[in-house]
């Protein structure tokens, strides 16, 4: 699977390659990302524009999922003997840092395959377990999962994708959301829980207000 997950990233960034690296915030949880010196200038138009349209978010940990990922692992009674699902789950960071606090049950769910499979091997390397979905809709419709926390990084800052944080507080029993671009912007049925200084891995000198993390979570009834 590595080797298909290296084979993509390729066919994407010609001349980038994967390698294990270890985020600030979680040094003891290594992660496959994609090389620092990955090339960042003169790719051909047609590739650029492609990267644009559908960029591998899988290959790079971004800082809300390393703020929320510390959060777990330092609250760890917030998910231990739980079912928890990652949303977005991306490269896997949160989603690993559950079954590491004690999580009974971690699903990590992301429409990109590469994605889960990128979330296998670095469950795998982190020697954790976890279940994969690739459609949010067939979790809303398990019962078994109203008693599970969902959390949601760098998801809600594209406002299309706001209306599922009302379906997620009716279904779920807990929210956990980390974002770098809403600003302490108000969510509904959430809390501000503080705000968190982070960087995407590898560092892409994004401006510093992409680097402040807003965590949120359920209002407590």
């Amino acid at each position: 699977m590595l080797d298909l997950l290296s084979q993509h990233l390729q066919s994407r960034i010609p001349g980038a390659i994967l390698s294990w690296q270890c985020p600030p915030q979680t040094p003891d949880l290594p992660l496959l990302l994609i090389s620092e010196d990955y090339p960042r200038e003169g790719l051909p138009y047609e590739v650029a524009q492609a990267l644009m349209d559908n960029p591998p978010y899988w290959c790079f940990c971004w800082a809300s999922g390393q703020v929320l990922a510390r959060y777990v692992l330092e609250h760890p009674e917030i998910v231990k003997d739980q079912t928890v699902i990652d949303f977005g789950a991306g490269c896997g960071i949160v989603a690993i840092a559950a079954a590491l606090a004690g999580a009974r049950r971690v699903v990590a769910c992301d429409l990109d395959p590469n994605a889960l499979a990128a979330c296998e091997v670095n469950a795998e390397r982190n020697g954790v377990n976890l279940e994969y979905s690739g459609d949010v809709s067939d979790l809303l419709v398990d019962a078994s999962m109203t008693s599970a926390i969902i959390t949601v990084a760098d998801v809600f800052y594209d406002r299309n994708n706001l209306p599922l944080l009302d379906k997620f507080n009716a279904f779920f029993k807990q929210v956990l959301v980390a974002d770098s671009r809403l600003k302490g912007m108000p969510l509904p049925g959430l809390r501000v829980l503080g705000v968190e200084a982070s960087h995407t891995v590898p560092d892409l000198d994004e401006s510093i207000e992409f680097n402040r993390v807003t965590l949120y979570r359920t209002v407590e009834p």
